[in-house]
């Protein structure tokens, strides 16, 4: 067999320079902007609660899962629904770009971030009945 030459396989280091540009495009640069990156699991529901949901949200997007029955809903588009994208509690609030990032726009503490975290939750539970687990883990 032939071997590919080095231009077909994207080296490690070429793949992650082309993720971190995509990245980038969504995320802000944490120099910049201080964030925890996504905040938020992709959650996953029943087949049943999507096709209940779908008749309110026809747009709402979803992805198959390994398991049959459920699906998995983008935590992004149930955010930005829900009116979250860009919004701004006090120094702590949502990226313009991407609802699943959160970000502190300087002296915003731990208790600032989790307060608008539970919210986000609580409002995503209220607009589709959707528990969003954080995908951030806490030290």
């Amino acid at each position: 067999g032939s071997n590919p030459t080095p231009s077909q396989t994207p080296t490690p280091m070429q793949v992650a320079t082309a993720v971190c540009e995509l990245r980038g495009q969504k995320l802000p640069d944490p120099m910049e902007l201080a964030n925890a990156g996504s905040f938020f699991k992709n959650p996953i529901i029943s087949a049943e609660h999507y096709l209940r949901l779908k008749a309110l949200h026809p747009q709402i997007p979803s992805f198959k899962t390994s398991q049959e029955q459920q699906l998995k809903i983008p935590a992004a588009w149930l955010l930005e629904q829900a009116g979250w994208k860009g919004h701004k509690i006090s120094n702590v609030g949502v990226y313009h770009r991407q609802p699943l990032v959160i970000v502190n726009f300087g002296g915003a503490n731990r208790e600032q971030v989790l307060d608008l975290a539970s919210a986000m939750q609580a409002s995503v539970k209220q607009h589709f009945q959707i528990d969003l687990d954080m995908e951030v883990r806490l030290i």
